[in-house]
């Protein structure tokens, strides 16, 4: 869905350019140009960055995250 009308930003392009190590609003603004016009997409282009940080944050954790093997019978 595109997020930003003015600058025809896709909730797709916020959630990449969060895989590749943007982590504030600022910084999307400054790569990507969100919210830099009217202003009015920042609200949904914060949640699609929260969203995308969670889903990051649980990834790493669920990776480093240590199981015991279970032994067959």
């Amino acid at each position: 869905m595109i997020v930003c009308v003015c600058n025809n930003i896709s909730d797709r392009e916020i959630r990449q350019a969060v895989e590749l190590g943007l982590r504030t609003l600022d910084e999307l603004r400054e790569q990507l140009g969100v919210a830099t016009c009217c202003g009015q997409c920042a609200d949904c282009a914060q949640g699609v960055l929260d969203t995308q940080l969670a889903r990051l944050n649980a990834t790493t954790l669920n990776a480093t995250t240590l199981k015991r093997p279970v032994l067959a019978e």
